[in-house]
């Protein structure tokens, strides 16, 4: 494909890469940083182009008119959203997606981006709406560390670390059928240490492994229970931050728990409590000791800090959880920081950069690919993807699933047929129009599992 990017921050960069070492796609990246693109084209090979990525000028020198795809995640949604219009009005590039921030684009009752109110973007990707959702599974599913949801919600991937009191740890895994016979589901992959473990029915689960399982939501937390203590439902919730995340995070969460959001600027704490009808808002540093002191941090059973600054989120949350907030969640935007913190006394680390690419490469990623979930900081997957076809003309209907060539380590973990779920055995039958859930250990294998849905 030839694709155009336009901003060469965080996001524009790391989509970069991922499209240019996974494929030979055709990748152009505009931005008015001449350092920032002279670093991408040091490292990969793709064209750069400095300029205002609105300018047609620019768009036109980067090879609009012939463009499969442009992608812009600029800092501006007002530049991302005027490239899209010119991508289409003057050079009628076929798909285009848009980094959108400020939710008062996506109110539901403008319909801003309907071919009828002609604002002409395929996908809008917006990282606040993906943290807030993501973060609200979360806290649905105490224990989880990482949840993913696939066709419709209707199949789920989690992540929990497995820990004394579980009553599968120190057991192989073919007992976890004899606890829970009436239960479907798939462990796919086991970490121990930072390797990865290809789990078969001999493996031993052992305290501290981080197990990533496949399964229906209502199973979610009977197989938590197999390998932790059961979390109680959270209770009480404190959020540090009141910009868009923050708040509607709080919105989301103030009918069902004691909410209380701690904002540093006192005007916009007013402004947050007049929008807000069962949360708490309190004006203060996060960080103040004396103030998380008196508003009994200690009760806390979640502490989310989601302000803009990496430095105010991990100080914040580091000092609630040592003084007795129960679990922390730390939005984190650079990955440096997400690298460091990994043996921190911080739970949960969000990357809105994680989310971000995983959504953008749902859309760029060849057809049949239906959905894409990086784990691991980038290295690992999940997919779904749709199997199209018959015996004949595909590489995957009408075969069973001992009989398909995945990459190393790859695995099917559920099929999605019509409204059933089927939680996969290597004698199940592939059908048309199946959607498939695989767990890939490494992300550079897609191409791989690209050739399977080649027909």
């Amino acid at each position: 494909m030839k694709i155009i990017i336009l901003g060469a921050g965080q996001t524009g960069s790391a989509l970069a890469e991922y499209l240019v070492t996974e494929h030979e796609n055709d990748v152009t990246v505009i931005d008015e940083q001449q350092e920032q693109l002279q670093s991408l084209q040091e490292r990969f090979d793709l064209r750069v182009i400095q300029g205002k990525v609105s300018y047609p000028q620019v768009l036109e020198n980067a090879g609009a008119d012939s463009a499969d795809m442009l992608v812009a995640v600029t800092n501006s949604d007002e530049a991302n959203l005027l490239a899209c219009q010119i991508a289409h009005s003057l050079f009628n590039i076929p798909q285009k997606v848009a980094r959108i921030r400020a939710v008062e684009y996506s109110d539901e009752r403008f319909q801003l981006f309907t071919p009828e109110n002609g604002i002409p973007i395929n996908h809008i990707i917006s990282p606040e709406k993906l943290i807030t959702q993501h973060i609200s599974q979360l806290i649905q599913y105490p224990g989880a560390l990482q949840i993913a949801s696939f066709y419709e919600n209707k199949v789920y991937l989690v992540a929990v670390t497995a820990y004394y009191g579980g009553a599968l740890v120190g057991s192989e895994l073919s007992e976890l059928q004899e606890h829970l016979p009436h239960v479907d589901v798939k462990i796919v992959a086991i970490y121990r240490q930072g390797k990865f473990i290809r789990p078969i029915a001999s493996t031993i689960i052992e305290a501290g492994d981080m197990v990533y399982f496949i399964t229906e939501p209502s199973n979610i937390k009977a197989v938590t229970s197999e390998l932790q203590r059961l979390e109680k439902p959270y209770k009480r919730i404190m959020i540090s931050g009141g910009g868009s995340i923050a708040v509607s995070l709080a919105k989301k969460l103030e009918n069902d728990y004691q909410v209380k959001l701690i904002e540093r600027n006192a005007q916009k704490a007013e402004l947050i409590a007049e929008n807000l009808t069962n949360t708490t808002v309190l004006h203060g540093e996060s960080a103040d000791q004396e103030l998380l002191s008196q508003e009994q941090v200690e009760l806390t059973d979640l502490f989310i800090a989601v302000t803009s600054d990496d430095e105010s989120n991990i100080m914040s949350s580091m000092l609630a959880k040592r003084m007795g907030a129960k679990k922390v969640i730390v939005l984190i935007q650079r990955q440096a920081y997400l690298e460091l913190i990994n043996d921190s006394v911080i739970d949960i680390a969000i990357s809105p950069q994680l989310a971000t690419i995983s959504a953008l490469l749902s859309h760029v990623r060849q057809s049949g690919v239906k959905k894409v979930v990086s784990l691991r900081q980038g290295t690992s997957e999940v997919i779904e993807i749709v199997a199209h076809g018959d015996k004949e003309t595909s590489k995957l209907v009408g075969r069973t699933i001992d009989k398909i060539k995945l990459p190393s380590g790859a695995t099917i973990g559920a099929i999605v047929r019509g409204d059933d779920v089927i939680i996969t055995q290597s004698d199940l039958l592939i059908e048309d129009n199946d959607h498939l859930i695989i767990f890939l250990p490494d992300k550079k294998v897609i191409n791989e599992i690209e050739k399977l849905l080649k027909t």
